[in-house]
């Protein structure tokens, strides 16, 4: 079997890699992976360096929307997992047009190549930010989508493209939507890795509002797992929530991550709340539970732990990000 993997030098990606081709999935047992990764900012090739010698493993520097590189990876594949994309919602508040670029029509040039090379399935990982924002409960896959940053805006479309691509041409497509991740070789931008950095530095975090916005957290491992479940046994054309079951203010994350590194709330900066920022997110997965057995492993005060553990242990990763 041969997988492509979009972003495998990426957070989500590389660790799906390094699972796949260390065993960790029985159903990707012994199977050739190709990574396609621009390697924007947020991608590292050293993310691959403990696999790097792997005979199964072939790296290519290239853009997904570059047709032309993306038919030549395409050949002889089997399995896409899409993980490419613009991901971080200040920047695209900031600017929205790389996320449309990369999100958008990104997905579309992988779908095309994807159908026109035949391949067997395609998984489209995604995110919960498409639902929006609610209250209370949890939304089970068929919830309407109502994205409120250009980030969310933007995977929603590549979600209905996806999902496009199996209704119209029979291209079999499951899509995937993750709550918040965590864990090592994180792009130290993101909330965890960021907070953990400054504090190891000495330095303040920034605590958007009054810190009472709620996300479900989902450990790394946890996540790759339930794409790998998906991407053996999911159903063609269906949508899989992927959750943590860890939900936290983020007030709630910050007091724990102060406690693992020693600091006291001194520590926190309060800074003026995110435009359209989302008050909780939650995901119902009841479905990928029901029919795939998924199960999320990493209890979340042992999964923090490790975390804060790596980053300590990983100065040499992650300072050269963070001074760049």
């Amino acid at each position: 079997m041969r997988v492509l993997v979009t972003g495998g030098a990426g957070f989500i990606g590389s660790h799906f890699v390094r699972q796949t081709l260390g065993g960790a999935y029985s159903e990707l047992a012994d199977a050739e992976v190709v990574v396609l990764d621009k390697l924007t900012y947020a991608g590292n090739e050293a993310n691959l360096d403990p696999v790097a010698d792997n005979p199964r493993l072939r790296f290519v520097r290239g853009d997904i929307c570059d047709a032309g590189v993306v038919t030549e990876v395409m050949r002889g594949v089997d399995l896409v997992v899409h993980f490419a994309a613009e991901s971080h919602v200040d920047r695209s508040i900031a600017g929205s047009a790389d996320f449309v670029i990369t999100n958008v029509a990104g997905t579309q040039t992988l779908l095309q190549a994807a159908l026109d090379a035949g391949v067997g399935r395609f998984v489209h990982v995604s995110t919960d930010e498409v639902y929006g924002s609610i209250e209370e409960g949890s939304w089970p896959e068929d919830h309407p989508l109502l994205p409120n940053s250009p980030y969310s805006a933007s995977k929603a479309s590549s979600d209905l493209l996806a999902r496009s691509f199996h209704r119209t041409y029979g291209l079999d497509v499951c899509i995937t939507r993750c709550s918040n991740n965590y864990g090592p070789y994180q792009f130290p931008e993101k909330v965890v890795p960021l907070f953990v950095t400054n504090l190891l530095d000495g330095k303040q975090v920034p605590l958007y509002g009054d810190g009472l916005n709620v996300r479900d957290w989902l450990h790394i491992d946890d996540h790759c797992r339930g794409i790998a479940l998906v991407a053996a046994s999911g159903r063609a054309g269906e949508i899989y929530n992927i959750g943590g079951g860890t939900e936290l203010t983020n007030r709630e994350l910050t007091e724990r991550l102060l406690a693992a590194v020693g600091a006291g709330w001194e520590m926190v900066r309060p800074v003026e709340d995110r435009k359209g920022h989302d008050r909780r997110y939650s995901v119902d997965i009841t479905k990928i539970s029901t029919e795939l057995g998924y199960r999320p492993r990493i209890d979340f005060e042992t999964g923090l732990a490790d975390t804060v553990r790596w980053y300590a242990e990983h100065r040499a990763w992650w300072e050269p990000l963070k001074n760049r």
